[in-house]
């Protein structure tokens, strides 16, 4: 069966329909939220929640995006709900600030596992973290990211500049930066 033909099934409360596409997707959006959550009950409970809502508004799915850029967006808006009622609140820093110069001539080793790279990013405090990871991972563009965030674009902007120095000397203090 043909996706769009399932998601128009799920449309009309299929479960059987619900449970094929939620078994599709599932295993990739509970990575998605274990990238951000970090503990698996919550990752499951967050993908959960994400599933339920994309149900629920399946009728707003366009297709402009496949399905499960659709749904990846859901399952990232919910992990950063939760991390915030967790208190670990995403920082905005002042929007009067004025962006940094654009450096994107470094490079990393090539020996570097992407392992190491995310527990890296890890380490980095929450609004240098989500940037790197909506940005670098997985592949938004700042207007994405200040719509998700709930910050500027130029934030967004200033954020991922400052946590790619920051994240470039995490790296060179582990021996895998290159050309500095």
């Amino acid at each position: 069966m043909l996706e769009i033909d399932l998601i128009e099934k799920c449309k009309n409360n299929d479960r059987k329909s619900q449970m094929q596409l939620y078994d599709k997707y599932c295993d990739g959006m509970f990575c998605v939220a274990m990238r951000y959550v970090k503990n698996t009950d919550d990752a499951q409970d967050v993908m959960q929640e994400a599933f339920i809502k994309a149900f629920q508004k399946l009728n707003q799915f366009k297709a402009e995006v496949t399905f499960g850029a659709w749904l990846k967006r859901i399952v990232i808006n919910k992990c950063l709900d939760f991390l915030k009622s967790k208190h670990q609140e995403v920082v905005a820093i002042n929007e009067n600030m004025s962006l940094l110069k654009d450096d994107d001539t470094w490079e990393i080793n090539e020996t570097i596992d992407v392992a190491v790279i995310k527990n890296v990013i890890e380490t980095l405090s929450d609004k240098y973290k989500y940037v790197l990871m909506l940005y670098l991972i997985e592949g938004y563009d700042h207007d994405e990211i200040s719509q998700i965030l709930g910050i500027n674009n130029a934030t967004s902007r200033t954020n991922l500049l400052r946590g790619k120095q920051k994240l470039k000397g995490l790296l060179k203090e582990l021996n895998y930066g290159e050309g500095y």
